[in-house]
């Protein structure tokens, strides 16, 4: 076993995770994200890449007013309310287990006047592709998704499936181990891949992907 050392920032992250919510400010509103780490783990507590994720689409580098867009593995669901408020139209995803939790977070920080531009929907990656529109999406949003080797390459086939010519993928995350990398590394077979953004303080890298025929677009 490895000997990992004391890291007194690193512990209080974990801390964060194990608070019963956390309180944002994107898109002028606050954002109170409830978290429930003993019931659903990971997908039930805000990540730093989502953070990261939100702050690079206020800084409005990206245009999301009317564009059509999808999360995928939204867990708490602070990412798609976000875009939600910034203009988008979100379709936010999760495995089944966690639409609950992610439509009470939904509910609790939208206004009642974005509620018909948010839409929950329950995917697994690889299956039951055909209950999404193939090409629909202008982008598609994932943060901190990129973790276990077992669904990379259901994540992969999902990816190919929801993206058209005029699709963008933006990925956020931590480069935590070499599977992280070999991830990147099938993405580039199928996609033009350029790193747009990395936050040094939270070292989170964001990705942006795109058709292979789009690398003049890079």
């Amino acid at each position: 076993m490895a000997l990992i050392p004391y890291d007194k920032n690193a512990v209080w992250g974990l801390q964060k995770l194990h608070k019963s919510s956390s309180t944002y400010h994107f898109a002028n509103h606050t954002i109170k994200i409830k978290q429930n780490w003993k019931q659903l783990g990971v997908a039930a507590v805000v990540w730093d890449a989502a953070v990261v994720l939100c702050s690079y689409l206020e800084t409005g580098a990206i245009d999301l007013r009317e564009r059509s867009v999808i999360e995928l593995g939204a867990g708490t669901g602070l990412l798609g309310i976000v875009a939600t408020l910034l203009g988008a139209h979100v379709t936010i995803t999760d495995r089944a287990s966690a639409l609950e939790f992610l439509e009470s977070n939904i509910q609790d920080n939208l206004p009642s006047e974005h509620h018909p531009r948010a839409v929950v929907k329950e995917l697994t990656w690889g299956r039951n592709l055909e209950n999404f529109s193939p090409g629909k999406f202008d982008f598609i949003l994932g943060a901190d998704i990129i973790y276990l080797e077992e669904t990379f390459v259901d994540l992969l086939e999902t990816l190919e499936y929801l993206c058209s010519e005029h699709t963008t993928i933006l990925l956020s995350c931590r480069i935590r181990y070499e599977r992280d990398q070999n991830f990147l590394k099938m993405l580039k077979g199928h996609f033009s891949v350029h790193e747009v953004h990395y936050d040094t303080s939270k070292d989170v890298h964001i990705f942006k992907a795109q058709r292979s025929f789009h690398k003049e677009d890079l």
